[in-house]
């Protein structure tokens, strides 16, 4: 974060991985810390990198130059562009449960396609989906959507099956190519 190239906004750069949905990610951290962009510039390179600048006020249209605020404000744009989405493959007894966590917005609203991107991963790796859940929940005051899959009492999954499963569902999730 700058404040000394503009005598109105903050800049805010960002140097990450391109991944689908890094400006959505981006835009919903920002406005959930109550932070308004007045504009910004993006470039993708080839290699997969993204340059990000935003310039920035506070909700009441002043910089933002307390540093308590800035620390948190990066803290929460570091969490969501290296990591947006938790997915972890489980035993719940007999059945193998795919969960794919992801942060709601304060409006309530969550990350759209992500189911769709689910079960296009697992159909493109001929897995089949015994029980499917959507639920919500809420964790250290903040609240998560999670997708619950159940692959039903098949034989036990193979750690190389289940890499290919997290693999297959997270490079769907990012967009990433596998």
């Amino acid at each position: 974060m700058d404040n000394s190239l503009s005598s109105v906004h903050t800049l805010i750069q960002i140097q990450c991985g391109d991944h689908k949905g890094l400006l959505y990610d981006i835009m919903r951290t920002v406005k959930d810390c109550n932070i308004q962009i007045s504009y910004g510039r993006f470039y993708a390179s080839q290699n997969g990198r993204c340059e990000i600048d935003l310039f920035a006020v506070q909700s009441d249209g002043k910089k933002i130059l307390d540093q308590h605020r800035q620390r948190a404000l990066c803290c929460h744009l570091r969490m969501e562009v290296l990591r947006p989405l938790r997915v972890a493959l489980v035993n719940r007894g007999p059945d193998t449960e795919l969960l794919v966590a992801n942060p709601v917005k304060v409006s309530g609203k969550g990350r759209p396609l992500v189911f769709y991107d689910i079960t296009l991963a697992l159909k493109n790796l001929q897995k089949r989906i015994f029980l499917a859940e959507i639920g919500r929940h809420v964790v250290e005051d903040r609240e998560w959507e999670v997708y619950r899959l159940h692959f039903g009492e098949e034989h036990e999954l193979s750690s190389a099956l289940r890499s290919r499963i997290m693999d297959a569902v997270t490079n769907m999730l990012m967009g990433w190519d596998s």
